[in-house]
């Protein structure tokens, strides 16, 4: 069994760890192998004890768990470049692979989708690497490319494309269809 709850200042350690393997297992065929071995345990601890500190009205972070573990999450809040007509942006969703392609990441996005449009927010926009198979994810709840930009990480640049919901009432009514 599953549950999500919103994330708290204690589950930084969990989420660093899920953030790092995710990260390692999705971009090994994306990024070159000097960018990927950027990213560590250390660093992302720190950005998300800093990041669940900080937490506001407007912004959120949800855990998944299965057994009391945490297998994934999802942040985000405002849309953060102000270069698109979208009012809310999904920061970082991420899952352990042995989870992914269960309907998880689609009850993470309705956790968020749900949040934000209880706060008022009517759009939701995501950042992808262009390559990633993950984009078929968003793509199957109906969000369209919106834009792109050439990101740097670590030494390598990478371009990224933007998805976005433009209803959010229409994603949060398509994910209450869907048997999760």
């Amino acid at each position: 069994m599953y549950t999500i709850r919103r994330a708290v200042f204690a589950d930084a350690e969990a989420i660093a760890t899920v953030h790092v393997s995710s990260w390692k297992s999705t971009y090994k065929e994306l990024l070159n192998e000097k960018d990927i071995s950027n990213i560590t345990y250390e660093n992302r601890k720190t950005l998300w004890e800093a990041v669940l500190r900080m937490q506001t009205k407007e912004t959120c972070a949800f855990v998944i768990l299965a057994d009391e573990k945490i297998i994934g999450f999802v942040s985000g809040g405002p849309e953060r470049t102000k270069r698109f007509d979208y009012d809310s942006e999904i920061y970082t969703i991420y899952l352990l692979d042995e989870y992914q392609k269960k309907g998880l990441g689609a009850k993470l996005l309705k956790v968020f989708a749900e949040e934000v449009k209880a706060l008022g927010k009517t759009s939701i926009l995501v950042w992808v690497l262009k390559q990633n198979p993950s984009s078929r994810f968003y793509e199957r709840y109906d969000a369209r490319p919106v834009g792109e930009e050439i990101i740097t990480i670590g030494e390598g640049s990478y371009q990224e494309t933007a998805y976005g919901w433009r209803n959010l009432a229409e994603l949060v009514e398509m994910l209450n269809q869907v048997k999760l």
